[in-house]
């Protein structure tokens, strides 16, 4: 499929012997794509529990979101969808493990609701490995931070705590999240000041595409020089520990993520 140098055209979930690749993959990993060497680029959230994925216009990221969140799914995972577009991950509102968010009102109680999930789980005496996997599926994030900001102060009262609650469960999820079994798929830069800097640290796994020299340097930090970005449609870089990989990202459709 590749030689040393050259990564892939495109990677289609059809495409012959990936399936197997995937399938072959343990429980708590996803295939990103394919890298330089022909070899699989994946994540695994017993490791990065947290994946923050960050593109410009254009650049695949609620593909992305929606074709890891598939194969999690696929493993025995459950997710929750915040999806304030309410169109861009419609292949998942109808699925029985699936719990769909769309309006800033019910993405809030969703977040509420998974800190009471996140302090219930982490309360358990016995194997937490009993309480299937929960996948937070948070697209378009920056912007629905910055209106349940916004939401919020319409009706906090004076003896309410300033910061909404709902970013303040998303914060303990980023700091408590792994041990509980839950993990966030974030799209966005997690920049401004609704995450606190010790939130944003938490995302082990980012995945990039089209960024600035500036956004590499503060979401990803690498030794080596700031990897050139492509145009070329699915092409990113997965920086894990460190190391930044170019890599042709999986393309999976809305029915095929669905089926």
């Amino acid at each position: 499929m590749t030689n040393a140098t050259a990564l892939p055209t495109v990677l289609h979930f059809t495409d012959p012997g990936l399936r197997e690749q995937l399938e072959a993959l343990p429980a708590s990993a996803a295939l990103i794509g394919i890298g330089t060497d022909g070899t699989a680029i994946a994540v695994d959230i017993d490791n990065a529990p947290h994946i923050l994925v960050c593109t410009d216009t254009g650049g695949g990221s609620t593909t992305i979101l929606r074709t890891l969140a598939a194969q999690f799914l696929h493993q025995g995972a459950h997710a929750l969808v915040l999806d304030a577009t309410r169109i861009s991950h419609l292949w998942a509102k109808e699925l029985p493990t699936v719990t769909h968010r769309g309006n800033v009102a019910g993405i809030h109680d969703a977040l509420v609701g998974l800190d009471l999930e996140l302090k219930r789980r982490i309360d358990l005496e016995g194997d937490r490995d009993d309480a299937p996997r929960l996948i937070v599926v948070f697209d378009e994030a920056d912007n629905t931070l910055r209106h349940l900001t916004r939401y919020w102060e319409t009706f906090r009262q004076k003896d309410d705590p300033k910061k909404s609650p709902a970013i303040t469960a998303l914060e303990d999820v980023l700091h408590e999240g792994r041990q509980a079994r839950i993990h966030i798929l974030y799209n966005g830069r997690a920049a401004g000041r609704a995450l606190a800097p010790a939130a944003r640290d938490q995302f082990a796994a980012v995945i990039l595409a089209r960024v600035s020299t500036g956004i590499w340097q503060r979401l990803a930090p690498i030794d080596d020089p700031t990897p050139k970005t492509s145009a070329h449609p699915g092409r990113v870089h997965v920086v894990q520990d460190g190391d930044a990989h170019p890599t042709q990202a999986l393309l999976m459709t809305d029915a095929e993520a669905a089926d």
